[in-house]
């Protein structure tokens, strides 16, 4: 079945759920506590339990349910690490709501530095899944039923797949209000607005009323410190726009507010022949139509292939291998209605923003 969009303005009216009595993973999490728990999904050969971990943060007020998930694909695990540093925040000591944290969704796959499960499934197209399905189809299942429903809003982190690089992005399908202001409160320096896949979670979550947008940023086992930071401040970010955090007595320092840029469409540039490449542009470049973006070449660097752009756009995501077969996805190009050697800047000053006292270093290049 083709990508679907929802109609606009079918998940916002909907989506009111008590908090008063909370109940999850079997357990009843009263007002102002917090707890770890586990949802058991399947079983190893040698009968050992393998458990989702998750961990409940519940304000003293009654307000939205925010799940923050991460490792849907197991190899992805910059979220984990923003999960972790969301849960020290000492933001949630004015938490109005629940925070339901997920680090590790597909426990298999993070456990083996795999994408998928062992049978080979993707998580992410098994949603929302049946119970006496596949083992992917199961976990879905259970993921769906035991955490995901119980929630009022949504943000599944994710990076690139293997041997790839995301530039930070928000991916939202904006026809829905409630999701729009989500991607917008998110304040990535770019907004794809991608349609809803079949199988997908965040599609699966839109089905039963719940907006959910998906961060992208990094490549997979790998950390990145500016994606992490990117990651941590739009969940902050996004927790102060829907009502999850009380405001500070003191008067906050004036910021400058930053501005997401909305992609109008993208498209991935691919290797023109097989061999050796060499590229010429990074993650969140502007590039011009015709620009000379990459060179493939044989070893013997005679036989020379070139790769330009076909129109102008920003580099949202690359690959990282050097060696290339005809026809791969090299770039990622995002195109915009906006001038995009302003969103360069734009892209630019972002990371001059975040704290770079541990990767002093441009977005992976």
């Amino acid at each position: 079945m083709p990508p679907s969009k929802r109609k606009a303005g079918s998940t916002k009216a909907k989506n009111k759920k008590t908090t008063t009595n909370f109940i999850i993973a079997g357990e009843n999490i009263p007002p102002g506590e917090r707890r770890k728990l586990c949802v058991d999904v399947a079983k190893l050969y040698d009968f050992t339990d393998m458990d989702i971990p998750i961990e409940v943060v519940r304000g003293k007020q009654d307000g939205p349910i925010l799940l923050v998930c991460a490792a849907v694909h197991g190899d992805e695990i910059n979220g984990v690490e923003i999960a972790r540093r969301l849960l020290k925040h000492k933001a949630l000591k004015r938490l109005k709501g629940t925070l339901i944290a997920v680090p590790i969704v597909n426990v298999f796959g993070f456990n083996a530095n795999s994408r998928y499960l062992p049978d080979r499934r993707d998580l992410n197209r098994m949603f929302p899944g049946f119970k006496k399905g596949s083992l992917a189809s199961q976990m879905a299942y259970r993921f769906m039923n035991e955490i995901v429903k119980k929630c009022t809003h949504g943000i599944d982190l994710h990076t690139a797949s293997k041997n790839r690089a995301n530039l930070p992005q928000i991916r939202a399908c904006l026809d829905d209000p409630e999701i729009a202001r989500m991607a917008h409160a998110f304040k990535a320096p770019i907004i794809l607005d991608i349609d809803l896949q079949d199988g997908a979670l965040r599609k699966a979550a839109y089905d039963n009323n719940i907006p959910m947008i998906l961060f992208e940023g990094g490549e997979p086992l790998r950390f990145n410190e500016k994606v992490i930071q990117s990651g941590l401040n739009g969940i902050i970010s996004v927790m102060r726009e829907i009502g999850m955090l009380n405001k500070l007595k003191s008067k906050p320092t004036a910021k400058k507010k930053r501005k997401s840029f909305i992609a109008k469409s993208r498209e991935w540039l691919r290797a023109p022949h097989s061999g050796i490449l060499s590229v010429k542009k990074h993650l969140g470049d502007h590039v011009k139509k015709d620009e000379l973006m990459a060179t493939v070449s044989d070893p013997f660097g005679e036989s020379t292939f070139e790769l330009r752009a076909k129109k102008q756009g920003i580099i949202v995501g690359m690959s990282l291998l050097p060696l290339v077969n005809s026809g791969d996805g090299i770039f990622h190009v995002a195109d915009f209605v906006e001038d995009e050697s302003q969103i360069e800047k734009h892209v630019d000053q972002y990371e001059e923003q975040l704290n770079t006292d541990k990767d002093p270093v441009r977005f992976l290049n």
